[in-house]
């Protein structure tokens, strides 16, 4: 992974408002009390000036925080060495071409529907609401250049037994920031949830995202409610949804 200067270190001496955190490794500071609606505009602002992005991190869910995750950032490489194109047919053509049939390609871009950070930030008020899948949500902060390259920055494994290189993932989530105006707003031990601020609107249009999805990560639909096809994924969590959430088994 190419690195950045690291302002983590710190950051007790940059005088950006925030609440007690602690520093994990080099790449992740986690806010030391649950995150509540509101903090996010906080951890958008101020500290992208210094080269630090913000994401939940959810340290409930029975898997604990992630002091006891593998994380791995000196593992992974660089997301900018990736084609996101190339990746989802490789990973479309080992688990997904034989019920699917061939990769059909990428999806086009829609029309720009909102703010990008503002729908990130309208997210993570949603999902720190409660009733959601977030169990015990903290904000924290990672050095990545783009939100694409969070779970890269940290060295996250939640995919570890589908893709064992995260900086593919990041590729993909970088093709979905310009295409879709995604941002990785939260991570757990095994899930992601991206916001998106141009999200299919039509129901051809969401299959073509649901194709990317199922090849992203099958266990979306294989794991899914009893039923689960390429069609009513899209349908029901696809289709003008302002949020994508990710879980590997």
């Amino acid at each position: 992974m190419a690195s950045l200067p690291n302002p983590l270190p710190a950051l007790a001496d940059l005088e950006l408002g925030l609440p007690s955190g602690t520093l994990l490794g080099t790449t992740l500071w986690l806010a030391d009390d649950p995150a509540h609606p509101g903090d996010w505009t906080t951890y958008q602002q101020a500290p992208r000036t210094v080269g630090l992005l913000p994401v939940l991190i959810d340290v409930g869910a029975g898997h604990g925080g992630p002091g006891e995750w593998e994380l791995e950032p000196e593992e992974m490489s660089y997301p900018g060495d990736h084609d996101a194109e190339e990746i989802l047919s490789d990973f479309w053509d080992e688990c997904c071409a034989g019920e699917a049939g061939d990769w059909p390609g990428l999806a086009a871009p829609p029309a720009a529907q909102a703010d990008a950070d503002a729908r990130a930030a309208e997210v993570v008020d949603s999902l720190l609401d409660g009733g959601g899948p977030l169990k015990d949500p903290r904000l924290a902060l990672v050095p990545a250049r783009r939100s694409a390259d969070i779970p890269t920055a940290i060295g996250w494994l939640g995919q570890t037994n589908y893709a064992d290189d995260t900086a593919r993932l990041s590729a993909v989530l970088r093709s979905w920031e310009d295409r879709f105006g995604a941002r990785v707003v939260a991570l757990g031990f095994d899930q992601l949830i991206v916001s998106v601020a141009a999200p299919p609107t039509t129901l051809d249009d969401a299959l073509a995202v649901a194709a990317e999805h199922f090849a992203f990560c099958p266990d979306n639909i294989w794991q899914g409610p009893t039923g689960t096809t390429l069609q009513t994924y899209a349908e029901r969590q696809l289709l003008n949804r302002p949020a994508w959430h990710f879980w590997w088994d």
